[in-house]
């Protein structure tokens, strides 16, 4: 095979790499944005609010405010839940502990359990409704919290898409420039004349 042909399909193959690389580097922007503002606007539709800075100046054990929530939850003291991050802190440090400090541990399946058995009583019922709407929102932030995380990776897949890319770009530049100076009699690989006997 001569050496330029062999040049020409490197180049071709390196800018078809370059488009490939761009495309998916647009789409994975695209997809990156698209899950950020679902998670942004489907969260703000909800108004949740954090508890306002001065709930956690008094914050003690059975209350609102307990002290193991303090270090999650005061960077966001007072601020709409707007994030998948903020969604994650207030799933997990913020409901998952009121929940867990409810009877039965505040889990729903066990609730119900107790409350089929003993149907009149109201305070059973009344903590069915309250572990299922705890459990579900609970399971909804933590879905947007997934859903931003999924966000952000691809937003840096897609920067690393556009770095490769952008080197492909570079070594196919080489490859042309290469194609360029190669003779065309130029052999690939390589033939070593064997030495006259």
């Amino acid at each position: 095979m001569k050496r330029r042909t062999f040049d020409l399909i490197l180049t071709l193959g390196g800018g078809m790499l370059v488009v490939v690389l761009v495309v998916a580097g647009v789409l994975l922007m695209w997809g990156s944005s698209f899950a950020n503002s679902n998670v942004h606007d489907q969260l703000a539709k909800q108004e949740i609010f954090f508890p306002p800075a001065a709930a956690f100046a008094h914050a003690q054990a059975g209350t609102e405010i307990t002290p193991t929530m303090k270090p999650y939850l005061l960077p966001y003291a007072g601020q709409q839940l707007l994030t998948g991050t903020q969604a994650q802190a207030y799933a997990t440090h913020f409901i998952a502990i009121h929940l867990s400090e409810m009877p039965y541990g505040g889990v729903y399946s066990k609730i119900s359990t107790a409350s089929r058995a003993h149907p009149t009583t109201k305070k059973l019922a009344a903590l069915v409704t309250t572990s299922f709407q705890g459990t579900t929102l609970r399971g909804l932030l933590l879905e947007a919290y997934a859903f931003s995380v999924f966000g952000t990776i691809a937003f840096w897949a897609g920067i690393a898409a556009f770095v490769l890319g952008f080197l492909m770009l570079i070594l196919t530049g080489l490859g042309l420039w290469h194609l360029k100076r190669t003779p065309e009699d130029t052999e690939f690989p390589a033939r070593h004349r064997q030495p006259a006997a």
